[in-house]
């Protein structure tokens, strides 16, 4: 084979390569701007062996972690199995600037202390799911700081006040006659400048984020630099399927939580949310989703790949056995509605005899809100012991009783040494 033939086989490897990891940086997007000028830094990044920088912004309330806070970090990991260095911008400076919250006032400004300690919280979550030797943090007080009064203006010199009042909060809050503060149009900015000074190739944002993260785009350009892609991901909805995941809906899958929980709170999804699921709470290629739709296409029982994503997100935040385990122990309780061989304790004192007072341990070990709310749960069928129906909460219970709480609660009761 000659030369030439060889450099344009090969040539032709780099593109295909450089396809399949657009694809999958887009896969589960909600849109990416760019995607041609990326295309071209992927081609040359894998020519180079040079891996691209991905812009990710901390969000200096350092949330504690759901599957929705996590799709942004699930894609950033998936860039840096590509190969790619995240770099994460704590907003140490901006923070201090405080951040236009979308609502009709301004953020409270937090202390260098707050932003810190913030920022601490946060890395030790998202290494739970970020690649460490691929991640780099970053402080954009670093430079922001020693930035000088004239390269501010000439800063500010590069965007008008119409630009920044197409911002909807901005432009809610001017039809409202509600103030905005000078300092606030430089929120933006200076988080525009952290792409120029780290010379991101692309960065990583929600669509709430979509006006700063074009604004670095723009501003790169105006500072001779190539403009990063700007990557959108989407909300994810919670186990409702209706409203966005939240703690306080209830409707949430905490990173932290243990595989048991994870597990069968992935089984309560809606069947239409599955795909969205596979989409931006694992790390699956673009060819194996593919596979998947293609089952769902074909008429395959949703329970049965609902299953397999419930044990792909237990096994990203669980080691494999914790995961089976869980998986065993739903199929076991939920599936077969049988008695699990392995159920959470409770030792209480049983006095004389059989223990005829459910109420206080249950609600003392937080398996009923109240004494009201077991009650009616007793009335209503939701209590068993034994995988018989309780009708009374006096009821007698011995050492060695299962009961099932609920739909998915089980606990069996000690007798207390």
């Amino acid at each position: 084979m000659e030369q030439k033939d060889m450099e344009q086989m090969d040539m032709e490897q780099v593109k295909a390569q450089a396809a399949h990891q657009l694809r999958v940086i887009r896969q589960g997007a909600v849109e990416l701007i760019g995607e041609a000028e990326l295309e071209q830094k992927l081609i040359r990044s894998i020519l180079t062996k040079t891996p691209l920088k991905i812009k990710f912004g901390m969000d200096p309330s350092a949330p504690d972690l759901h599957l929705g806070h996590a799709v942004a970090l699930r894609k950033l990991k998936q860039m840096q199995d590509l190969g790619h260095t995240v770099l994460i911008i704590v907003g140490d400076f901006t923070g201090r600037i405080g951040d236009p919250t979308g609502k009709s006032k301004g953020r409270k400004a937090l202390s260098n202390t707050e932003v810190l300690r913030n920022a601490q919280t946060y890395q030790e979550q998202v290494f739970h799911i970020l690649d460490r030797e691929k991640t780099v943090v970053r402080y954009n007080g670093e430079w922001l700081e020693l930035l000088q009064l004239e390269q501010i203006l000439k800063l500010a010199s590069t965007i008008t006040v119409a630009r920044m009042l197409e911002r909807d909060d901005f432009q809610t809050r001017f039809r409202n006659n509600t103030p905005i503060g000078l300092h606030e149009f430089f929120y933006p900015l200076m988080q525009a400048y952290d792409s120029v000074e780290i010379h991101a190739d692309l960065e990583l944002g929600g669509t709430d984020q979509t006006f700063n993260i074009l604004m670095g785009r723009s501003l790169q350009k105006e500072m001779g630099q190539e403009p990063q892609a700007a990557l959108f991901m989407p909300l994810l909805e919670g186990t409702d399927g209706v409203e966005k995941m939240s703690k306080s809906l209830g409707n949430y899958i905490g990173v932290y939580e243990d595989a048991r929980t994870m597990f069968r709170k992935t089984m309560l999804i809606p069947d239409n949310m599955i795909l969205k699921y596979f989409e931006l709470a694992t790390d699956i290629l673009p060819e194996e989703l593919d596979e998947v739709k293609k089952e769902l296409a074909e008429g395959k029982n949703p329970r049965d790949i609902k299953m397999r994503l419930a044990e792909m997100i237990t096994s990203l935040y669980h080691s494999p056995r914790e995961a089976q385990e869980a998986k065993d122990f739903f199929i076991q309780a939920f599936s077969r509605k049988e008695i699990p061989e392995q159920v959470d304790t409770l030792a209480v004192p049983f006095g004389q005899g059989r223990l005829t007072d459910l109420i206080r341990p249950l609600v003392s070990a937080g398996y009923a809100a109240s004494g009201s709310e077991l009650r009616r749960l007793v009335s209503q069928g939701g209590v068993s012991k034994n995988g018989c129906r309780m009708d009374s909460v006096e009821e007698p219970v011995n050492s060695g009783d299962v009961l099932k709480i609920g739909k998915h609660r089980f606990v069996k009761i000690l007798r207390e040494d």
